[in-house]
């Protein structure tokens, strides 16, 4: 049996010229009308001036087509050919920090840069044992006073911190989020009093730390949401997510609706990262490639990979400058690219396992790296000296 396709016309009185001919629906004013060909045709030409046809103006748009097409065909590294390159680069580790029993999952840093909290199986800041394996998702809250974590038991908990070490913190705790899913990421807003959530669920959502009370959910994502991150403005009440779908996308706070949306990726996306200008952001991918998103250009800009990078990036981040992207992957190494020239300009190894995290210190002179052979190393952050030609006199 073949498929057949039938094509029915409708005979009739046309609403026009009122003769008995085949009809075609049309709409007037969101009035649906039965017009012919003729008369439908004439009525796509009343607003036209003098000259115009319809051909004329689909040539027009085509043209219009081309030339934005133009437009868009350049990417960053072309456009930054004439930026000075990078010269040495200097990047120690300074402090390798061991603790945990388990694999480094998620990890932050406190406002005040002396601080950070980890997980894996448990909470490090003062060692706080969670009800579940895998702690997936932490968070310093932005006066440092608490923190927040959860991962398999689909919750959000909020922890207040003391420097009494003696004092049971877990007895404290505030079950502030519940997702339908394992909790994949969280962050404070620019208070300690709300709190933005992620889950393998597919949705974001909002949360009042205080009441526990839901102020907004996200709904858009067609798989598991991997990763969120907040716009860096103190007035920002935008989010970008990724996930399991291949999207990253932009959110609203305030209106819970999705504003921009970007499918380029070929795999899950496991981080995303705001520019530090927040005009724009970066994403990892188990793609094996790190993209950069213009959101006034409403476009990808810049693609990150390598042939012989074949293993996924699972956490990405800006230098304070935004002059550099650091991207941990999975074959156990930091990849550090230049954002304008879209070249590789340093791998720094030491790690046993794949990076599971990566984070800039909020001062931009040091970056934390997690990773699954239990350990976190604190680097010292890169120091640039610029390629001076030697001039020879006489």
């Amino acid at each position: 049996m073949c498929d057949q396709t039938f094509l029915v016309n409708v005979f009739g009185s046309c609403d026009k010229c009122f003769k008995q001919r085949a009809l075609r629906p049309v709409f007037k004013k969101s009035q649906q009308l039965s017009y012919c060909s003729t008369c439908a045709e004439i009525m796509a030409t009343e607003g036209l001036h003098e000259n115009e046809t319809l051909a004329s103006l689909k040539s027009e748009a085509e043209k219009v087509q081309k030339k934005k097409a133009k437009r868009h065909c350049f990417v960053l590294h072309q456009v930054a050919e004439r930026v000075e390159a990078l010269g040495q680069f200097v990047m120690k580790t300074r402090r390798t920090l061991k603790g945990h029993g388990n694999k480094v999952l998620c990890m932050d840093w406190c406002k005040d840069k002396r601080r950070i909290v980890s997980s894996s199986q448990v909470c490090h800041e003062h060692a706080v044992t969670m009800p579940c394996t895998w702690v997936m998702a932490c968070a310093y809250a932005p006066s440092g006073c608490a923190i927040a974590c959860g991962g398999l038991d689909n919750k959000c908990s909020v922890y207040p911190l003391t420097f009494d070490k003696n004092e049971n913190m877990a007895a404290k705790k505030k079950s502030v989020a519940m997702h339908t899913n394992y909790l994949s990421a969280c962050s404070f807003t620019n208070s300690d009093m709300q709190i933005l959530t992620a889950s393998g669920d597919g949705t974001c959502a909002l949360w009042d730390v205080e009441s526990g009370q839901l102020l907004q959910s996200f709904h858009g994502h067609g798989a598991d949401v991997l990763c969120l991150d907040l716009a860096p403005s103190e007035t920002g009440n935008t989010f970008v997510s990724g996930g399991c779908d291949k999207k990253a996308m932009v959110w609203d706070m305030r209106s819970g609706q999705c504003v921009q949306a970007f499918e380029t990726h070929e795999s899950d996306i496991n981080s995303v990262r705001y520019y530090p200008s927040g005009d724009a952001f970066a994403s990892g991918s188990d793609d094996a490639t790190c993209r950069l998103y213009d959101l006034r250009a409403d476009r990808e800009v810049a693609i990150y990979s390598k042939e012989s990078i074949i293993f996924g990036a699972s956490s990405v981040d800006f230098s304070l400058s935004g002059r550099l992207l650091f991207a941990g992957y999975n074959d156990y190494t930091i990849n550090v690219w230049d954002v304008l020239k879209g070249s590789r300009v340093s791998i720094l190894f030491g790690h046993e396992n794949r990076v599971s995290t990566l984070r800039v210190s909020p001062d931009g002179t040091a970056f934390c790296s997690g990773s699954w052979d239990h350990t976190l190393r604190v680097r010292g952050m890169v120091f640039c000296f610029p390629v001076c030609e030697r001039r020879e006199d006489g």
